[in-house]
């Protein structure tokens, strides 16, 4: 059987990235049951209210829910048990430094499939604050009403 190609997304967390502002990104593997894996390969994964931490040189993905895959037996999986990311040392040891000093946290961006292989991007995110919230929206609406403006002007109309 050929080994699929590309990158499919199974879930993203979008309220992430209005909530915090990422400083940095880093793709992860996850350690999955069989049954885990069918249920992503199904489309099914919810990253709200997931969060990454940082235990005794190991980091883990908590609050990350899987669905029992449907077809599963006896041998179906908890939806929200804690999962462990695969990343090297140097990677470990550099957000475990940065966590502890600078008060960020780890928020999961999305989970994929990279080349067969299940992936989660994580996020070294400090929070925003509402005004910061606020502040974003209404830049994000100017941007959109500037193209918007200028898109119809290149096509001839004016407004």
């Amino acid at each position: 059987m050929p080994r699929e190609k590309g990158r499919k997304v199974v879930a993203s967390n979008r309220k992430a990235r209005h909530d915090y502002e990422i400083l940095e990104t880093l793709e992860a593997g996850v350690a999955l049951t069989g049954t885990e894996v069918k249920s992503l390969r199904a489309g099914r994964c919810s990253l709200v209210d997931a969060f990454g931490q940082i235990s005794d040189g190991e980091v883990f993905i908590h609050a990350m829910h899987i669905p029992e895959y449907t077809m599963g037996t006896w041998t179906n999986h908890p939806p929200r048990r804690v999962r462990k990311l695969l990343l090297k040392r140097q990677e470990i040891d550099r957000l475990g430094n940065k966590v502890r000093e600078s008060g960020l946290t780890l928020v999961p961006l999305s989970v994929y499939f990279s080349d067969g292989w299940a992936k989660v991007e994580i996020g070294l995110a400090r929070g925003k604050k509402s005004y910061d919230k606020r502040q974003s929206l209404a830049k994000r609406d100017a941007e959109r009403e500037i193209s918007r403006v200028m898109g119809s002007r290149n096509k001839g109309r004016a407004e």
